[in-house]
């Protein structure tokens, strides 16, 4: 009798490859604020830090279309992605004095499936996220 109160289960959205679901959400309007994890196609490597971090060429699902911008993994990540791979680029500061190009600041939290669930969002493959991160507190 109540079913109708519940919100209806959307089904998952599956795409062919990353490439299709990369273009699908450079249709979503994704805002790049503080802490927004942001759907991003990697589409090269750079190098590696001193502390073992590794860079790449991200291309950003953002809110008037691709982004092209630097990202990298953090130290002590469990993996990393290769080019090709539909990642998540997680903000973690806005650099406004910097160029435009360098203004996002943050790191690949994780790899995606190029499978969009309703408002779930992205399905997650892999984390990139080291286990010793500790969580960030609000207050």
């Amino acid at each position: 009798m109540f079913d109708w109160f519940r919100r209806k289960e959307e089904p998952p959205v599956l795409f062919p490859d990353n490439e299709a679901a990369f273009a699908h959400a450079c249709t979503m309007g994704y805002r790049l604020l503080l802490n927004a994890s942001i759907p991003a196609l990697v589409i090269g490597t750079g190098r590696r830090g001193s502390e073992g971090e590794r860079y790449f060429r991200l291309c950003l699902a953002g809110p008037e279309g691709a982004v092209e911008i630097w990202g990298c993994t953090m130290a002590g990540a469990p993996g990393y992605p290769e080019v090709g791979d539909l990642v998540a680029f997680r903000i973690v500061r806005i650099a406004t004095e910097l160029p435009k190009e360098a203004q996002l600041i943050g790191y690949i939290t994780s790899k995606l499936e190029p499978v969009l669930n309703g408002s779930k969002g992205w399905q997650i493959a892999s984390s990139f996220t080291p286990a010793n991160l500790k969580p960030e507190l609000h207050l």
